[in-house]
């Protein structure tokens, strides 16, 4: 990486699902390392950090969508693209609907696109980005989550296309797949009681959910200037769950 490269690295991260579990953290960790914070979510945080702007928009309804993208367009040092926002849809291969598919491809692929291709200019006219897609263990297989599980792969797949298109342009790529994390979404799809979540919490190896501070963790290495060597990879946040997995 040149020293100008560096040079530019301060600017805004823009983060989408930000307002509470692994977005809310990572706002708080990038914020930190001296970055403005842009928040894109449905309902706002309970307490903005400093200087921190927030765009309500449901990525799902097509209207507000498009104008938190025109506001992204505007948004002049975009450093780093935090795709965060994520639905899971609970179903066996036998019950799961199109439509539940169709929702968890627009929200958790084709958000991201939309949120990356809002910036990517500015990103290329800079000549530095940071894109981090949060996407799961449950891209590995996990069951229940035949819609939450493709969505995710997706998400690895394009990351790593991304990672090859935008190299030339300073631009990295990168993807962090958390396994159980103690977030409201979690304990949605893993009620405390169940005998499944009993089985999940004894084959994590470390012995215990994830934090969402640990995740942001990860998603600040990838978004450190440092990190421009390092493009489309994937880590897995996961207490140790996918070793020993055939990852393909």
């Amino acid at each position: 990486m040149t020293s100008a490269r560096l040079s530019a690295a301060p600017g805004t991260a823009i983060i989408t699902g930000a307002s509470h579990g692994i977005g809310r953290a990572t706002a708080t960790r990038l914020a930190a390392d001296g970055l403005k914070i842009v928040t894109l979510d449905r309902v706002a945080p309970e307490r903005l950090l400093p200087g921190e702007r927030f765009i309500q928009a449901d990525l799902l309804d097509a209207g507000p969508r498009d104008a938190a993208l025109d506001i992204l367009r505007q948004i002049p040092d975009p450093a780093v693209l935090v795709n965060n926002v994520a639905i899971v849809k609970l179903a066996p291969v036998d019950t799961l609907s199109l439509a539940d598919l169709q929702v968890s491809v627009d929200l958790n692929v084709a958000a991201a696109l939309l949120c990356a291709q809002a910036v990517l200019p500015a990103m290329k006219q800079r000549g530095y980005g940071r894109i981090v897609n949060i996407s799961s263990r449950s891209a590995l297989g996990k069951e229940l989550r035949s819609a939450y599980a493709a969505s995710k792969a997706a998400l690895i797949g394009m990351t790593r296309t991304w990672a090859l298109e935008l190299a030339p342009h300073g631009v990295t790529a990168n993807c962090i797949g958390p396994g159980p994390v103690a977030t409201e979404m979690f304990r949605a799809a893993n009620p405390e009681d169940s005998p499944r979540t009993r089985k999940i919490m004894q084959s994590i190896p470390v012995g215990r959910l994830g934090l969402p501070e640990e995740i942001a963790h990860a998603v600040a290495f990838f978004a450190h200037p440092m990190a421009g060597f390092i493009t489309g990879q994937v880590i897995y946040a996961c207490g140790g769950l996918t070793v020993g997995l055939n990852h393909g």
